[in-house]
């Protein structure tokens, strides 16, 4: 079949895709193979596809696309996550475009605006990962936010509460004001921000004295309940049991005494503010402190702050500074630099605030799931991160699942009375109807006395359960889906989320199957461009991954995007892999075009040099195949395709075809032809997972193939025995002939001009092989000429080729003593090296051997450099 001259990537791409979905490729039943298993770390339903996506979910479709042509049941389970802080906000945003608040509407209400936006916009980056080639099931995709996921979240928070692990109580948490609640520790980013440190005078009280205290913060003081003071600081002794007056509220609180004071740091004296700050709170806790919250939901001052009520902390923070200093109330203000907390989700700067909140015990459930990973029946690649994931687990603090929202699985706890414990927590109302009876022992309550928890649960909470409740395994825990693809085989993903997402399923695993969710977890780098920065929109450095397939073709940036994607190791983004990628598809395009451009003939047969190519390039592919298994086994798929792609470019397109090419105009041997493609087909399954798109293209053009014979599903050629020798001996010719052809290219003479060559080797592997590429008239075996010649090494083979005639000798004499010059002073540093004792005895064997590797082959050029220069 004729194709045409150059690859066309679009028309491509949109064809096989096509195909591939019409024939139901993608999809997975339980049957008798044995299953692999991936389910997609759920993108925002609120996103569209970015280079870290790209990253990671072309690393997927590879072990995928590689399964399906290994032989296994390959199962790719895409889907959404709801994403409840992000998606709340937009849909938020869109309401106020609207002119609606969303205090003005019922939950109701919001939540269908919520689900219309969903439906509108959800679907958006699943398409997107189409266009990268993704071969996701895509009659699986799941939402956390449908139905039967949702009915899965409500029955592990029944069950977790019912096994005494949930639990509700004041704590304080991270408030992030602009999505209005709370957020975990995990989501709290911290950034340094310039700031200044104030120091106020804190009057004694009934004298005119005054305590100077440090803070950064002087907003707070009107939630100021003590000022403590380290009860080894001698410089306070005297104001032990004393009272003092708050600044401008005008207060009196009492002076107290805590270890947890440092002397050195402001003035020793710490103001103690409960309700706005972690370490305050603990303190509180120990002195039985009142806690006065001076702060709103939107971070604005309420009635505690007097006259700042309805102001934001931020714009009090000026104003109450002018207003200490103009009553004498300030003893100075210093430029500070501080670490602020901030919302992942908003980047509002977080508020430390106490409140009810609902949270999961972890210490009982964290522990096997440390277990498995550091026992490796959950591997970590790269390895590394196993310390990470230890040391966060050995530290691990109860997880708060409760957001202060509306979009998201709303807690099934009931609340039937007015006191605190006055609640029943069940799967329906139905059901906590009648736990509400047995525990109020009032028998005529209704439904319609029952009143739900407003807070919903943390988005994490339910993609804690991903992997059992896409295959609905928490509402049928024996259902053959389950039984079969669970657990799953390897989760990729980004070690941003291994404490949000990895830990979390690991122990949801555990606890609900009694069997960890995956066995391997491969931990992608972050990309980032060349100044090493995140790639992000608010930067503007993220290209849009939708155009540079435009650009270069799916292909060509996966391709792009693996060749430099080390696992663990961030990838700096450069455009120019895209380009490296396009251009292997263009050698690949080239390479089988040249073929077709070959005429066959049958009555002619293999030469030698032609049976010596295939036999080498046989072995040469069964020793890659081999080497790519051991590094997918390692998860070093970067490592994987640069095999390929050597395999592809350098041997196959520079050695192989340039080994069987015929002579210009002359027709090639069927027999060779017909090898030639059976080599290509090879080529095309192993580039199949890396490049779907142009390896089906080119397979489907080879032969007319039914649906059953597609590439995607073809099965992969498993690596056999090879000669290591055979290879080291086509190695050693390939030298010969590269040595060949360095001489023509130094010495500006033709590659149609036939050499004739000397050598101190009784034969050669590979003789007429090497004669072809080099275009080599005769072998001299075992005689030296006594010619000017030019002369290299391959291991202990010389190899001299005779100077042309119309070569000027004293220029070569000139350039053959430069030559040994720079040698014999390379050779005196070396072995300067060798000669150093320490060296030898302190340096790795495998160093020493190196130096002592380049000494000989140092020593060798020299004297071959002597020896030609006598006969110069």
């Amino acid at each position: 079949m004729q194709i045409s001259d150059k690859y066309s990537p679009q028309e491509t791409e949109n064809k096989w895709y096509s195909y591939w979905l019409e024939n139901n490729y993608f999809h997975s039943e339980p049957n008798e193979k044995p299953p692999y298993t991936i389910v997609i770390p759920p993108p925002n339903v609120t996103g569209i596809l970015h280079m870290g996506h790209m990253l990671n979910n072309t690393i997927q479709d590879v072990l995928v696309r590689r399964a399906r042509m290994q032989g296994f049941n390959a199962c790719w389970v895409p889907g959404t996550d709801h994403a409840s802080i992000a998606t709340e906000a937009k849909v938020v945003a869109k309401l106020k475009s609207e002119g609606i608040n969303k205090s003005d509407i019922t939950r109701e209400e919001f939540l269908k605006h919520a689900w219309d936006w969903t439906d509108k916009y959800g679907g958006t980056i699943l398409e997107q990962l189409k266009k990268l080639g993704c071969s996701c099931d895509w009659e699986r995709t799941r939402f956390t936010m449908e139905p039967k996921l949702s009915q899965q979240v409500i029955k592990s928070f029944v069950d977790l509460y019912n096994k005494g692990l949930i639990y509700r109580g004041y704590r304080m948490v991270n408030w992030d004001p602009e999505a209005k609640t709370n957020i975990s520790d995990e989501e709290v980013i911290f950034k340094e921000q310039n700031g200044k440190l104030y120091y106020l005078k804190y009057k004694i009280e009934g004298t005119e004295d005054f305590l100077s205290v440090a803070t950064t913060r002087p907003e707070t003081i009107f939630g100021d309940t003590a000022v403590c003071i380290n009860p080894n600081d001698e410089r306070y002794t005297h104001l032990k049991g004393k009272n003092v007056v708050v600044p401008i509220a005008n207060r009196v609180i009492p002076i107290i005494e805590d270890d947890y004071v440092d002397i050195e740091f402001g003035t020793g004296a710490l103001k103690i503010t409960p309700a706005h700050d972690t370490n305050d709170y603990e303190i509180g806790q120990r002195h039985g402190l009142a806690m006065i919250d001076s702060l709103d939901d939107d971070a604005n001052l309420n009635s505690h702050g007097l006259h700042y009520a309805g102001k934001n902390r931020f714009e009090v923070r000026k104003a109450i500074a002018k207003e200490l200093e103009e009553k004498g109330l300030l003893l100075k203000a210093e430029d500070y630099v501080n670490k602020v907390g901030t919302s992942e989700r908003t980047g509002a700067v977080i508020e430390p605030k106490v409140s009810v909140q609902w949270f999961l015990k972890m210490s009982e459930i964290a522990k096997p799931a440390l277990d498995v990973v550091m026992n490796d029946e959950v591997k970590f690649h790269p390895e590394k991160f196993k310390n990470t994931y230890k040391h966060w687990m050995e530290n691990i603090r109860d997880w708060n699942i409760s957001r202060q929202l509306w979009w998201g699985q709303q807690i099934p706890a009931y609340f039937y009375g007015e006191g605190e414990n006055d609640f029943v927590v069940a799967e329906t109302i139905e059901e906590a109807l009648e736990l509400a009876k047995q525990k109020s022992q009032i028998s005529d309550l209704k439904i319609s006395d029952l009143t739900q928890d407003e807070d919903a649960l943390d988005t994490w909470f339910s993609s804690w359960l991903w992997p059992i409740s896409v295959f609905d395994g928490m509402l049928d825990t024996e259902n053959k889906e389950i039984d079969y693809y669970y657990p799953t085989s390897d989760l990729v993903t980004g070690p941003d989320i291994i404490f949000f997402w990895v830990a979390r399923m690991i122990m949801a695993g555990l606890e609900y199957r009694n069997e960890v969710p995956f066995k391997n977890v491969y931990f992608t780098g972050i990309v980032r461009d060349k100044q090493r920065r995140k790639m992000s929109k608010s930067l503007g450095n993220s290209p849009d991954p939708i155009e540079l397939i435009e650009k270069y073709g799916a292909d060509g940036v996966r391709v792009g995007i693996l060749l430099s994607s080390a696992a663990g190791n961030d990838l700096l983004f450069d455009e120019e892999l895209m380009l490296q990628g396009r251009n292997f598809a263009t050698k690949i395009w080239n390479a089988y075009k040249l073929t077709q451009g070959w005429s066959q003939d049958e009555t002619i047969t293999a030469n030698d040099s032609d049976r010596q190519a295939i036999e080498w390039f046989g072995n040469q592919m069964d020793k890659t195949i081999a080497e790519i298994a051991d590094q997918f086994e390692k998860f070093r798929i970067s490592d994987a395709l640069h095999l390929v792609y050597k395999l592809v470019w350098d041997d196959f397109c520079a050695w192989y075809l340039e080994a069987v090419k015929p002579a210009f105009g002359q027709p090639i041997s069927k027999e060779v032809y017909d090898q030639t493609i059976a080599y290509f087909e090879e080529l095309m399954k192993l580039l199949h997972p890396f490049m779907p798109f142009l390896s089906e293209e080119l397979w489907q053009n080879i032969a007319e193939r039914s649906p059953e014979n597609a590439l995607v599903i073809t099965q992969q050629r498993k690596s056999q025995t090879f000669s290591e020798e055979l290879i080291k001996n086509f190695e050693a010719s390939k030298e010969m002939v590269s040595g060949v052809r360095n001489y023509r290219q130094s010495k500006g003479i033709s590659p149609r001009e036939a050499v004739e060559i000397f050598t101190n080797a009784e034969s050669f592997s590979n003789e007429n092989l090497v004669k072809k590429l080099a275009n080599i008239s005769d072998i001299n075996f075992a005689r030296k000429t006594d010619k000017p010649s030019f002369t290299f090494l391959v291991g202990g083979t010389e190899i001299s080729i005779p100077l042309s005639e119309n070569l000027d000798l004293a220029e070569e004499k000139i350039k053959t003593e430069e030559e040994l010059k720079y040698l014999k002073g390379f050779l005196i540093s070396v072995e300067k090296k060798l000669s150093n004792e320490k060296f030898v005895a302190n340096a790795k064997p495998e160093i020493v051997d190196a130096e002592r590797k380049k000494q000989k082959d140092a020593q060798d050029k020299i004297a071959l450099l002597e020896e030609k220069l006598k006969t110069l």
